[in-house]
């Protein structure tokens, strides 16, 4: 009898296979449900709805370390970005590079999340600004954060204003009452409530006046494609059925080797044209995302380091800690 697992995931080409049965995992049944990662996670640290499903990075840690031991990690992870590059800022707000931010007003949907997690590491060891020297607004009220669940308090020497509910990030950075904001999100779900259109309002550019470049710039000094989501399991589940880890985790890893066989299929076009600048074609060839501990220990320590850094962890979390013991060595 195959084991039936509720599984919760976001709609990408990574996990596209997965949520429309074209993997399928040996002897599991998946009952797969599809959500924005921001009521997902909320749900899941809340309510653990999920027997599987998508999880913050940062999340996992904090909740981890403060003793929730509901979940144990899977090396898959299906997003990743530069995410300081996505740092918005108001053109009147005087801040024209990174170091100008210190005694600014900055919005962010949740301090905790791991895009903020992963955006004030690099502001802090890239660029010499320290949290302590930003004012933090946050758009999610308390019923709608991931705080309640993971044990979150703000760090020493932090400041972080809840916004009013009348208000959102959107609203605020319109009427210049912050000067920049941290992962910006727009999207209908049950936890984000920003609708302005920030990327193309007049008032508004980014930080980084050409963002590739600097995500270029930080992968070629540090090697570090940042992750943002891995994947949890019920540990109640794992107990029961002790394989279930491994066979997600391989059937994780097809549906990777399709979506990259499916853009390789995509790209021979403009390799076969003969268009491509030296070095292009390689680029193309190279897979952007690679799960298993062995590709990503290092960003994975690092987001480790950088959550103690911030102090959202009372140590620096071991992998080994997090993630299911017949994973590690994948």
């Amino acid at each position: 009898m195959k084991a039936e697992i509720s599984i919760a995931l976001s709609s990408n080409p990574r996990t596209w296979p997965i949520l429309n049965g074209t993997i399928q995992a040996d002897n599991i049944e998946l009952y797969p449900s599809t959500l924005h990662p921001s009521e997902m996670f909320w749900r899941q640290l809340r309510f653990g709805e999920y027997d599987v499903s998508e999880m913050s990075v940062s999340s996992l840690l904090m909740a981890t370390a403060n003793g929730d031991d509901r979940w144990v990690g899977l090396p898959v992870f299906t997003t990743r970005k530069f995410f300081h590059t996505e740092i918005l800022v108001r053109k009147d707000s005087g801040i024209e590079n990174p170091a100008d931010l210190k005694g600014k007003q900055v919005g962010v949907p949740e301090y905790q999340q791991t895009a903020a997690l992963w955006t004030r590491g690099v502001l802090e060891n890239e660029f010499g600004v320290k949290p302590s020297e930003m004012t933090f607004w946050m758009e999610r009220n308390p019923d709608h954060s991931h705080a309640h669940a993971t044990g979150f308090k703000t760090p020493a020497g932090v400041t972080i204003n809840q916004i009013p509910h009348e208000k959102n990030i959107g609203s605020m950075m319109l009427s210049g009452e912050l000067h920049a904001v941290i992962h910006y999100i727009v999207n209908p779900n049950l936890v984000d409530r920003s609708t302005a259109d920030l990327s193309n309002h007049p008032d508004i550019k980014p930080l980084f006046p050409d963002p590739r470049a600097e995500g270029i710039r930080y992968y070629q000094k540090t090697g570090i494609y940042p992750i943002n989501h891995g994947m949890v399991i019920k540990r109640e589940v794992i107990e029961r059925h002790p394989w279930i880890a491994l066979n997600l985790y391989r059937a994780f890893e097809r549906a990777n080797d399709l979506a990259n066989s499916q853009r390789l299929a995509h790209t021979a076009y403009y390799i076969e044209s003969g268009l491509l600048p030296e070095g292009a074609e390689a680029a193309l060839n190279t897979p952007l995302l690679q799960h298993g501990m062995g590709a990503n220990r290092k960003t994975l320590e690092t987001a480790a380091a950088y959550s103690f850094q911030q102090g959202l962890t009372p140590r620096i979390m071991k992998l080994e800690d997090i993630f299911s013991a017949n994973t590690l060595d994948q």
